[in-house]
């Protein structure tokens, strides 16, 4: 049985959310604020966090971004804000996903398991192939590990693939549908936004300044992993 951690301050929300996972066979524990949230999602061997980012004490966008910093589970995130500045934040600090209040409970199921079943097959595919390396940067795949030059760089499951699978494809270029299509699949509820914000957190990590250019923008056409 999977388990879920529901951080949420909405009582009758909460327990719509709790109703519902259980229903359809999910292990649910809940929570009403952030002040203890991060240690609980840390040591709680959860296999998805739901979100929400207004909720006291500690906020949405503080847990996601310390979670993500330690472990690497989905995070679905939980809003009533519908600014795109808020969801890119949300996608930007390590979120999979968000879901925008009123929802519908069936769709958050769905997405719950969209998620989960995702995550599972990106865990399994940790046995992969052999090592790949450019310049001073080299990608682990059978570990899910990537270093430059001897310090390792945590990178959260599509980063890791969106950066194997570019490194994989060196000096080919690949639009942001393809890659949305390639790392997120079909079935994901997004658009190729997430690719951009993905994007600049890889770059971000992998300190890749515009001298550098490792990650080259091609303007209208989509992004190049220079080797």
């Amino acid at each position: 049985m999977y388990k879920i951690l529901v951080i949420e301050d909405d009582y009758d929300i909460a327990m719509l959310e709790q109703d519902y996972l259980e229903i359809n066979d999910y292990d649910v524990e809940v929570l009403y604020d952030g002040l203890n949230a991060i240690n609980i999602a840390l040591e709680g061997k959860f296999d998805l966090i739901i979100l929400d980012v207004m909720v006291p004490g500690v906020n949405g966008y503080e847990i996601c971004k310390a979670i993500r910093e330690k472990i690497d589970i989905p995070i679905l995130m939980v809003t009533a804000k519908t600014e795109s500045i808020d969801k890119i934040r949300g996608l930007g600090l390590g979120a999979d996903d968000y879901i925008i209040k009123p929802f519908d409970p069936a769709e958050l199921v769905a997405r719950v398991k969209s998620h989960i079943q995702r995550y599972q097959r990106l865990v399994k595919k940790k046995i992969s192939v052999d090592i790949v390396e450019i310049g001073d940067i080299r990608i682990e795949p059978m570990s899910w590990k990537v270093y430059i030059g001897k310090e390792e760089i945590k990178l959260a499951n599509k980063e890791f693939e969106l950066l194997k699978f570019l490194a994989e494809n060196a000096n080919i270029v690949f639009s942001k549908d393809q890659l949305f299509e390639k790392i997120w699949g079909y079935d994901f509820i997004g658009d190729s936004a997430t690719v951009i914000v993905h994007i600049n957190r890889i770059r971000e990590k992998l300190k890749d300044s515009k001298e550098l250019n490792l990650i080259e923008t091609i303007w209208g056409a989509g992004y190049r992993l220079n080797k």
